[in-house]
């Protein structure tokens, strides 16, 4: 597989897994393994601050060669109401759940284990 197609795979799963969210498919097939975490600054904000984060982070589309220059869909940064600053989002790719190590082949959905961090800018 290209360098491009390799891109390509990664950003589809990573968007597939952005929109899921831990909800449950109908179609299990559609599921990507890994968890969604926030950190402490975020789960400090106000409930309906943290939804509309949330949501924000959930419908990202945003994507630019600036802030995704590799096409892999991967990170997001965006402003919300109500939050004080800039939120940031990132995807982590490890070899499973125990995440011990890092994934050798993010396209690879058997040998992958994804966790979206949802942050503040001052927590990177």
């Amino acid at each position: 597989m290209s360098e491009n197609e390799n891109a390509k795979k990664i950003a589809e799963l990573n968007d597939r897994f952005q929109l899921r969210f831990n909800m449950p498919f109908l179609e299990q097939a559609l599921a990507v393994p890994g968890d969604i975490v926030a950190t402490r600054g975020v789960i400090e904000l106000a409930a309906q601050v943290q939804v509309s984060i949330w949501e924000k982070v959930r419908r990202f589309d945003d994507f630019n060669e600036g802030d995704d220059p590799h096409g892999e869909h991967d990170f997001g940064a965006f402003d919300v109401e109500g939050a004080p600053e800039k939120i940031l989002w990132k995807i982590d790719y490890y070899a499973d759940a125990s995440r011990e190590s890092g994934s050798e082949d993010p396209s690879d959905i058997t040998r992958c284990y994804r966790v979206l961090t949802i942050m503040l800018a001052s927590d990177w």
